[in-house]
């Protein structure tokens, strides 16, 4: 694909990684239009989740029902009933079909009604939307949008979440924030520093260079921390995987893909060792430690999210009570963003017409909410236009 270089990075460059207090251009919080593309896969739930059971879950400002049929597969529906919107998430399962529990109308996992109650003939019109949906990497994925665009190869890649070469896992946390707040929060890792201090952050990080280029629905930051002390957390991760003390080379690489998804190539290796890349060529990360940090961000109204997140690692795969330890250690480090997620939104609600300012640090942030933008505009219904004819024009 092809990439351009961002121009908020240049200066970066040209002062060894100290920031400049540049402002460059504010954009408003509150948008004229949805935040958000309908025409995207969404993750809804980890598929341990989704059982033979109803499942209710909001998507994009829609309130959907999910469950297991009995051969595997997973029906999403509309949850409201067709005959009084009560919703079909407070019913029951009767085979593979729902059975609503007001009235008692039954609805198959195309969201076909199959019964009415004291009567044969049943209504044409009586069914519920059925949501395109899709199992992959560990989640189940829906598509709000147009069904006759849910192209499956648009699924984001999270591959590490299930490649048997990776170990790891995850959690989803209900975070009540505009959910392109925890994109921007995981887009400028310049934070950690000051809000993860005490696991995975230190001066290194605020102070470090980096590159942000971006293509048609990606954004990418890369950040090279050579010859550093590194912070607790990944001092330990290569203390137990190698029995290394001493200074590391560490890289965060955080790439975006619209609209909501963000996946963080993450480690450190022995200073000097060759994992820096050069001349173009990549490095050798043999002497050190990765690790993905893997994050879909489901808006699920306006001023909420699920965040979907896992951490997978290449080394120790075989350690489950490191697998165990990482999850629980990495929801900790969660915590600390989540509480900085809701109060700024609360903020951001307290004063609705204020325009954020960007700096330097934001440029990967500030090209992930353009994408976003581009795909919520690319579903703008196209307005008809009328031919003017001009004034004397013979008729």
């Amino acid at each position: 694909m092809d990439t351009k270089r961002s121009v908020f990075t240049l200066e970066m460059a040209e002062n060894h990684g100290l920031y400049l207090i540049t402002v460059y251009i504010a954009y408003p919080m509150k948008a004229e239009t949805r935040p958000f593309p309908l025409n995207a896969w969404y993750a809804a739930a980890y598929d341990v989740e989704v059982s033979h059971a109803l499942l209710a879950r909001t998507i994009c400002n829609q309130k959907l029902v999910l469950y297991r049929r009995t051969d595997g597969e997973i029906a999403a529906l509309e949850d409201a009933c067709w005959h009084r919107l009560m919703p079909l998430s407070l019913g029951r399962l009767e085979g593979d079909e729902v059975v609503c529990g007001y009235h008692g109308l039954v609805y198959n996992s195309q969201g076909r009604c199959t019964f009415m109650p004291s009567q044969e003939t049943l209504n044409p019109s009586a069914c519920v939307r059925a949501y395109p949906v899709v199992e992959k990497h560990r989640f189940v994925w829906v598509w709000p949008g147009d069904p006759a665009k849910a192209d499956l190869a648009l699924v984001p890649d999270m591959h590490w979440n299930d490649d048997p070469a990776w170990a790891g896992d995850g959690k989803m946390i209900r975070v009540a924030c505009d959910y392109r707040l925890v994109v921007d929060n995981l887009m400028d890792l310049t934070h950690e520093t000051f809000v993860h201090g005490s696991s995975i952050g230190n001066r290194a990080v605020a102070e470090a260079p980096f590159v942000a280029t971006h293509g048609d629905r990606s954004a990418t930051v890369t950040r090279w921390m050579e010859n550093i002390e590194a912070p607790p957390f990944w001092a330990g991760q290569i203390h137990h995987a190698r029995g290394y003390r001493g200074p590391v080379d560490r890289w965060q690489i955080i790439r975006f893909e619209g609209p909501c998804t963000v996946n963080i190539d993450v480690g450190v290796a022995e200073a000097g060792s060759g994992a820096v890349p050069r001349d173009g060529q990549p490095g050798d990360r043999s002497k050190g430690v990765n690790g993905y940090v893997l994050n879909t961000i489901t808006p699920e109204t306006d001023g909420t999210c699920l965040y979907f997140w896992a951490f997978a690692r290449n080394y120790c795969v075989g350690e489950q009570r490191l697998t165990h330890q990482l999850r629980e250690g990495v929801a900790g480090i969660f915590r600390e963003d989540e509480l900085v997620l809701e109060a700024q939104q609360r903020a951001i609600d307290e004063r609705p017409d204020y325009s954020f300012y960007n700096l330097n640090i934001d440029a990967g942030a500030m090209w992930a909410r353009r994408l976003i933008d581009q795909m919520v505009a690319r579903e703008k219904p196209r307005v008809a236009t009328i031919p003017i004819e001009p004034a004397g024009a013979a008729r």
